[in-house]
């Protein structure tokens, strides 16, 4: 039983390990407590087994940690969980014929303060600084960018 208990707890530790080095970034709860796992396994087995079979459960673990992390690290292992596709558009830039300052447009979504504006027939994403901005609001165009436009709510 209390060998099933120390195997448990480092198979336990070195998963948690292997999540906290390849899936959760940053040093976290994972981490630790993989290590306080694995660490509890090991103290164990030389409470259970002595001297020598500490020593031999604490071999079998770093050559077990070994084997787990060059598994971890071969290519093929991540290739299931990482994005595969590629993007290969790009961003529209605004001709100066299409948009121009003083142009006036509707808002499409909230400006909040950024969101979509219809300006000329086009739909572009638009900035409003100053102010939040409510959908089907009557907009004026102050600065043509890119690929976006500042915006000012038109007063009425």
């Amino acid at each position: 039983m209390l060998t099933s208990i120390i195997i448990i707890l480092i198979l336990l530790g070195l998963v948690l390990i292997v999540l906290e080095l390849f899936v959760i970034p940053g040093i976290t709860i994972a981490g630790v407590a993989g290590f306080l796992l694995t660490a509890a396994g090991i103290y164990l087995s030389y409470q259970a087994f002595g001297t020598n079979g500490g020593h031999l459960c604490l071999g079998l673990t770093l050559l077990f940690a070994i084997v787990v992390m060059v598994f971890a690290l071969r290519s093929n292992t991540w290739n299931k969980f990482m994005l595969t596709t590629n993007v290969e558009s790009t961003v529209e830039p605004i001709s100066q014929q299409q948009i121009n300052e003083g142009d006036q447009g509707k808002t499409v979504t909230r400006l909040n303060p950024v969101g979509k504006v219809k300006v000329n027939g086009i739909t572009i994403e638009a900035r409003c600084p100053d102010d939040y901005v409510e959908p089907e609001s009557e907009v004026i165009v102050t600065k043509v960018f890119k690929n976006y436009v500042i915006v000012k709510l038109k007063t009425q």
